[in-house]
């Protein structure tokens, strides 16, 4: 991987959430079963999405399966169609080397499952786009109570060469491919994509919940994504205003191992729909940083 590719697949991590997908430019092309089929490259707690709940005198702080209560998300969620939130990214020294868009499409019936559709739109700028020129999109359709994924999409339009990718996520052999032209790609059960991840932190209750686990497919690979409550009220000053902010750690495994090449950090506004204002990550050539310019 050059040190260009490295750095837009580090932009596209912190667009699409948790910093999955700057790996997974690294990986080569997909194939039709991904390596999520093949429990022994699976962490133990991957399958299994949790969140650790704050102590109190009446209650544990016990794990409890994310997964559990279907309705909690959808029931009080924060998110709601027509959403779009704008960002720039600054690299290194570099201002505004890309530009940034995430967006809820609508709330649909998707194949007789009640969905979320995401997107996330990627688009360099210059004068690193004179080198390396980069339109991508990503689609995803996600469980509308647990943002499990659907169907996971990539658009790619990376220095002219285009590249088509849509996994239909299979957790059973009694599902199929919808779609003609999907690939079926199995997963373990609870499985989202990295909208799906981002959108599922906005619905947690800071407040209440100190951690939580998800197994990631970034397209690629199955990693398992574990998200920790770093704190709370910090102030963040970004182009789109000042916020009071919850502050989240990611942390990826590969297998059961922490990935230690880069850090990544979401600011989430405190605010009722949890806006997530600014994604940073620490990398060994590089600092990113994605800033919240505009929303709507």
């Amino acid at each position: 991987m050059t040190k260009h590719t490295a750095t837009m697949a580090a932009i596209g991590a912190l667009a699409c959430a948790a910093g999955v997908f700057y790996w997974a430019h690294g990986l080569g092309p997909s194939a039709h079963v991904s390596k999520a089929s093949q429990p022994a490259a699976i962490s133990a707690t991957a399958a299994y999405p949790e969140k650790v709940a704050l102590p109190s005198p009446t209650t544990t702080s016990k794990p409890v399966d994310s997964t559990d209560r279907p309705g909690s998300v959808e029931a009080a969620t924060p998110l709601h169609a027509g959403e779009v939130l704008e960002f720039a990214a600054d690299v290194a020294k570099l201002s505004n080397v890309a530009n940034l868009r995430l967006q809820i499409v609508e709330r649909r019936n998707f194949f007789g499952k009640n969905a979320w559709h995401l997107q996330a739109f990627a688009r360099t700028e210059n004068p690193l786009r004179m080198m390396f020129e980069l339109d991508d999109q990503f689609d995803s359709y996600s469980d509308a109570a647990t943002l499990s994924s659907l169907q996971y999409e990539m658009h790619l339009n990376e220095r002219g060469e285009k590249q088509e990718s849509i996994q239909r996520m299979i957790t059973n052999s009694a599902e199929s491919a919808a779609a003609p032209n999907a690939t079926q790609t199995h997963v373990v059960p609870g499985t989202r994509d990295p909208l799906g991840m981002m959108q599922y932190l906005r619905t947690v209750d800071w407040n209440k919940v100190r951690e939580v686990h998800s197994p990631v497919y970034d397209g690629h690979k199955l990693y398992d994504v574990r998200a920790a409550y770093a704190g709370g009220a910090e102030a963040v000053t970004v182009p789109a205003g000042n916020f009071a902010t919850s502050k989240i750690d990611l942390h990826v495994f590969d297998a059961g191992v922490e990935m230690k090449d880069a850090r990544f950090t979401l600011y989430l506004a405190s605010n009722p729909t949890r806006t997530p204002v600014l994604l940073e990550a620490v990398m060994p050539f590089a600092t990113a940083r994605v800033a919240l310019v505009k929303m709507k």
